[in-house]
Order: C-alpha cells, then structure tokens, then sequence
C-alpha cells in the first residue's frame, strides 16, 4: 500500500502544471486517501471533467460539477426576482387601464374647456373603438369631474406634487377621486404607489377645507353639483335589425319598457337603466339615443329610394336613423371633416349593419351644389357644431372651470357669435341644392342667437328658392320664441321639462306639381307629361317626330294670331 501510495504523487504534480494526460490515474488528495484504497478508484472518471472547469486542484474532489451548477443556482433563483414575477389580477389591470383611459378624456375635455373650443361629449368620446373598459371609464370621468373643484384644493393644500405629475395632473386627478371618495383604493402604477405614498397628507388637506368652507360633509361643499333631475333611458330600435316589438320582449326580461309616443322606433326605460353592456347594444340591434336626437331624422321623413345628405353626420346616429327610415334602400351621404370622427361614424355604420351610406370625409360648405353627383339629393339634415348649451348635464359641461356658478352659466359672447355665423353659412349653403324638397336644421343648444336668429336670417334666401317654414311634429306644444313671424313652426325641447334643451326647424319647397304653369315645373315632370300626352293622341305615331311635328303647328299657330292682331 506504501508503495502504490507514493507512485502516482509525481505524475500528479505532472498533471497539474504540465497539462499531462488526463487519462492516467488521478487519486484524491492526500486528506481523502486514509480511508480506503478502494475509494482512490472512484473519481477517476470525474477528474478529467473536473480539470477542464478549473486548474486548481482543491476544488476538483468537491465538485460533483453537474450537481453544483444545478442544484445550488436553482435554490437561489426564485428568491431573488419576486417582484418581477408578481401577478395582478385581472380586476386590478382593468382598474389601472380605466385610470389611464378617463385620464385621456379628461384631458382632451379640460383642453378643449380651456381654449374655449367645441368638443365631443364625454359620452362620445368614451364610446369611442379606442377606449376598452366603456363602463369604468365613463363613471371615473363623470364623478371625477363633479369632484373636480375638492380635489385641486386638496392637493393645493396638501402640496404633494412635483413638477413630474404636475405634468400629469388628469391622471393625478382621476388617482385622488379614487383615493379620496372611491370604493376601491389603487395599488398598481407608478401615480397610484406615489399618491398612496402621500394619502395622510391628503386626507389632513380634505379636513382642512372641510373646516375652512365651514361645513361638514364634502356633499355640502358640492352644493348643487350633486343635484339634478332623472333623465329617463331611451333607447332606439335599429329596425335594419329587429322589429320594435321583439325588442320590447327582450328588454322587458330586465327593464319596465314603454314605447315612446313621439317616435315610433323609440322605447323609454327607467332612469339608470345601465344597457352599455347588454347583448343588443353590442351586436347593434339597438342604440342608446336620446329622444331630441331621434326627433332629428324623424322630422326629415325621408322616403325609402331617395338621396339624403346628412351634413354634419359624425358620430352617426342620425345617420343610421335615416338609413333605418328608408329601409336601407336609397342613399346617404355622410359628410365629416374631421379625421377623427369619421373613424367613430364608420364604426357605428358598420356596427347598424346599413348598406347605403356613403362617408364623405371633408368640409360640407365644399360641396359644390351643381355638382352632378349631388343632383338627385332630395333631403338635408343639418346638425351643425353649436354650444351644446341644452345638454349640459349629460355632457357635464356645468362641472368644466369655464362653467363655475361664479360665470352664472354665461357663456363666451364671441364664441357663440362665431358659431352661429358657421350655422348661417351652413343653412344657406344646404338650401341652395336645386333638387332638395326637405332641410332639417337642429341644434342641441337654448340660445336664439343660435336657433331663431339663424332661422330669422336665411328666410329671405329660403323663400326665393321656393321654401318655407313647416310644422314638424304637431302635436308637440313648445314651440319658437316668437321674434319673428312664422316661429310658432319652430320646435323646441326645454331642459326642465323635457330633461333636454332641442331645437328643430323645417324648411319644405312649395309643392309646384298644382301649378298649372308649366314653366314653373321641375325638367323631370314636363317631359313625363309629353310623353303622356303624345301616347294619349297618336300612341303609333313616333314621339320624337309627333313633338317635333305638333312644336311646328304650335309655332304656326302663334304666327296666324300675332299676324291677325296686327303686331
């Protein structure tokens, strides 16, 4: 045993600094060999892969190498990355992306408020392709608007930001809304963590107005903001895709349902019917449209075959209403300038399923009048740009800073004047289709400069052209303010009692197929009476040729009189 121990020492030395054979025999240190000459043989298959891992020696017996780099790393690997492991569940993500999406509409809203510039609605621009979770986008919008004024003067108090979120002051709105008056507190994202950070310091700077207003509950502090009268549901059947009593059976499942009795396709639901998420709103059986609205395309009476020009069509649901009104036959032409909602009037055509609408992407004052392609159009409805005054509480336009009880509801002078000289140009340039019989004007506004006045103003052109004012609807009691003769045709909707401020007036050529001079009738009508004629005296006789001959008789004739009265 001496001897076989002291053999291989010297080619061990060999080994590890020459580089030698690695297949000779390799034993353990001498620390190991005591134990038994039997053990010397075991490493001998593993030194060889030792040696290529490391030169030094005193690691080589330690290292069952396959079971270090394995076992050991894979004991620390779950330990050190959990953070970047952690899992949300869903409903935290759809809340964060909620967040972000409200922050978006605020922002575009608070924008459009500061520069004095009409925007869409925040209805509008929630039910928009883009944004995912509707339902929480609109609530965080809505409640954070009417707690808008509470929560700049909690953070004014609090003196939390910095000038990295004061940036970003939507989001930073719509994260306090949820940390100061939510049911949810925010865990995700980087301004929830930041603001969650700094909740003491915001609730201190809550009970420190509380006390420095001198009352003692935020819906005190509100006042009036939280206030305002229930607005029943409507909501219009899309009869391109079911009949309105089918649609009746299926909401009563629900809801307590009742037609309307203005507007045949329009059913009425209790205030706070939430129908954003129901099956028919989804596949575009019916639509959430207010009951001014579908007045609108109701009030045209379009025929089913005619070409109809919807002026100012984004988002569409006048547009889809007409289609709806001419069964999907004829055609429309909606016209849209802004890029934007046409992506948005596109949506909703498609989603209506109607197959006779037109998009028209540019300015409708553009529009060449004598322009073949537009001859045959025979129905206008022009919804313009207006204030919007009249839907203030759906829009929550009375919770914008420009809309604050210290302005009383009084809205920009100048602003109102520009719009109603676009509304004028509008009118008079839809008036002026030679072929049109029927123009609609509406606006969603309370204003007379812009409803009556603009009215008042295209009168003169309008009875040139051979229209006058008609009575749409009736039935309905409230009518124009009487500042010129003839308003008592012009329709309105008064916000308190009919829940929103509408105005509708239409304009219908004079009827001139009773007129027995011929001279005045349309191209279209007199040759359908020669040609009635000429079959009536000579059916066999050749059209041409019988008008050709009876012009020459006629102009004979004439000749004979005027000679016989000596002229």
């Amino acid at each position: 045993m001496v001897a076989r121990r002291n053999k291989p020492k010297a080619p061990l030395v060999k080994h590890r600094f020459s580089g030698g054979d690695s297949h000779k025999p390799k034993p353990p240190p001498a620390t190991k060999q005591p134990f038994s000459g039997v053990e010397s043989h075991k490493p001998k298959t593993s030194p060889a892969t030792k040696q290529k891992f490391s030169g030094v020696e005193s690691h080589k017996p330690k290292t069952p190498p396959g079971k270090q780099r394995f076992s050991g790393a894979e004991s620390r690997k779950p330990k050190t990355p959990p953070a970047t492991k952690q899992k949300f569940s869903s409903l935290e993500r759809s809340a964060l992306y909620a967040r972000r999406e409200a922050a978006n509409i605020l922002r575009t809203v608070l924008r459009g408020d500061a520069e004095r510039r009409a925007v869409a609605s925040i209805k509008s621009l929630v039910l928009s392709p883009s944004v995912r979770n509707k339902r929480g986008t609109f609530a965080l919008v809505c409640e954070t608007l009417k707690y808008l004024t509470v929560i700049k003067d909690v953070l004014d108090i609090a003196n939390v930001l910095n000038s990295k979120w004061k940036r970003q002051e939507p989001l930073v709105f719509i994260v306090c809304y949820d940390i100061l008056f939510g049911k949810d507190t925010p865990s995700i994202g980087d301004a929830e963590k930041f603001l969650m950070r700094h909740k003491d310091a915001l609730l201190s700077g809550l009970a420190t107005l509380l006390v420095r207003k001198k009352v003692e509950s935020v819906d005190q502090l509100l006042g009036s903001k939280l206030t305002g009268h229930l607005k029943p549901r409507y909501v219009r059947v899309n009869t391109l895709k079911m009949d309105v009593d089918s649609a009746v059976q299926e909401l009563e499942k629900h809801y307590t349902v009742q037609k309307d009795e203005t507007v045949p396709d329009l059913l009425v639901l209790p205030p706070g019917s939430d129908l954003h998420a129901h099956r028919l709103v989804a596949n575009g059986r019916i639509f959430l449209q207010g009951k001014a609205s579908s007045m609108v395309a109701a009030a045209l009476q379009p025929q089913a075959g005619w070409e109809v020009l919807d002026a100012c069509s984004a988002p569409g649901n006048k547009t889809i209403h007409l289609a709806a009104l001419m069964e999907g036959q004829g055609k429309i032409i909606a016209c849209e300038l802004n890029e934007e909602r046409v992506k948005r009037l596109e949506h909703t055509i498609k989603l209506s399923g109607a197959s006779n609408i037109e998009v028209c992407h540019g300015d409708f004052l553009g529009l060449n009048p004598k322009d073949p392609s537009f001859a045959k159009i025979r129905a206008i409805l022009l919804d313009p740009s207006c204030s919007g005054s009249g839907t203030i509480t759906d829009r929550l336009d009375h919770l914008l800073p420009s809309h604050s009880e210290d302005n009383n509801m009084n809205y920009d002078s100048m602003r109102l004047h520009k719009l109603a000289v676009f509304q004028k140009k509008a009118l008079a340039h839809a008036l002026s289709f030679p072929q049109v019989e029927r123009v609609v004007y509406s606006t969603c506004s309370i204003h007379q400069i812009e409803n009556e006045d603009v009215v008042s103003s295209v009168l003169p052109l309008a009875s040139t052209l051979g229209f006058k004012l008609a009575t749409p609807f009736p039935q309905w009691q409230r009518r124009g303010l009487p500042v010129f003769e003839g308003s008592e045709h012009l329709l309105r909707m008064d916000p308190v009692e009919d829940k929103e401020g509408f105005f509708i007036a239409l304009f219908v050529r004079e009827n001139k197929l009773d007129n027995p001079k011929s001279s005045e009738l349309p191209n279209r009508v007199c040759r359908r009476r020669r040609k009635e004629r000429t079959m009536q005296l000579h059916p066999y006789l050749c059209p041409k040729m019988f008008r050709a001959w009876s012009g020459t008789l006629h102009r004979l004739k004439t000749r004979f009189l005027l000679s016989r009265n000596g002229c």
